[in-house]
């Protein structure tokens, strides 16, 4: 089985229309159990896997969310590309609630999540100057422009711990060091990602002003879920664009070989079974 797409649903999406010869799949992965079982299916006549990020029903926080699972499970498979759907806050007066953002940088501000495959006898430290792809960044974008919505290209995503939503202070000091939306999701998605090999991107979409804007009452899950539920439909009809203007084949992309020298372990010297564990990704460097 070799699925090339995969689609990560954040909040208020958990579920793909559309799908035919769908198939429910339950992975097992050396890293535990995935968010929620694997949903494959033909998309625009290509065969793409799901997986709802928080878990049919929104049952795990940002933080319990065991994104090496996650990434592994999706790998196991095949895929190559992963297009994230993300709520975000807006730290930028120009975009709106309702705007879609997809992001060229990351600032990771997160605090107790693993963000790594590495470790326990195994030492690799993969490059992250650019933590999403650019093919599939402008794929998303042109999707999204495509589908009619409002879209910028561009911008930096901070990742917060959550689940608690900034303080006006917090939010303020993001504005001032330049962050453009605000989300509890893409770190250590990227990172783990990017270990994985996999070309990765967001379409993060906008579902507040965080609570900076004088003119916005606190920032509530009620008004985000409001804001999400319009935008739900417009990110599917955006993920199906991407997914029918996207190559199966990988062609000039570095991200493909992120491990290749990366690794820094003397393999003599590496743990067995960490190096069993991690086959999956670094096995065909260690030949």
């Amino acid at each position: 089985m070799s699925v090339k797409i995969g689609v990560i649903g954040g909040s208020g999406f958990y579920q793909m229309e559309g799908l035919t010869d769908v198939e429910e799949i339950e992975v097992e992965t050396p890293f535990g159990k995935p968010s929620d079982s694997l949903i494959l299916g033909t998309l625009e006549g290509t065969r793409v896997v799901f997986l709802p990020r928080h878990g049919v029903g929104h049952r795990l926080l940002p933080s319990e969310i065991n994104v090496r699972a996650n990434i592994y499970a999706l790998k196991s498979l095949g895929v190559e590309w992963i297009i994230s759907a993300s709520a975000v806050g807006s730290l930028r007066e120009e975009i709106e609630p309702r705007h879609f953002v997809v992001p060229d940088q990351l600032y990771d501000h997160t605090k107790n999540r693993v963000s790594t495959f590495f470790g326990e006898g195994l030492a690799a430290h993969v490059s992250l100057a650019h933590p999403f792809c650019p093919i599939l960044s402008q794929l998303i974008h042109d999707g999204a422009r495509d589908v009619g919505a409002t879209v910028h290209k561009g911008g930096t995503y901070i990742c917060m711990e959550g689940p608690a939503f900034s303080t006006e202070a917090e939010s303020n000091v993001y504005r001032h060091l330049g962050f453009d939306v605000i989300g509890m999701t893409a770190a250590p998605e990227a990172k783990l990602a990017r270990e994985a090999e996999i070309c990765y991107g967001v379409l993060a979409c906008s579902t507040d002003y965080d609570c900076w804007h004088p003119d916005h009452d606190a920032v509530t899950a009620e008004m985000i879920l409001e804001n999400l539920s319009a935008n739900v439909e417009t990110a599917k009809r955006i993920v199906r664009a991407v997914i029918s203007n996207l190559s199966a084949e990988r062609v000039d992309c570095s991200y493909s070989h992120a491990l290749e020298k990366s690794i820094v372990t003397d393999p003599t010297r590496m743990s067995a079974s960490t190096r069993q564990k991690l086959d999956l990704l670094v096995g065909k460097y260690l030949k």
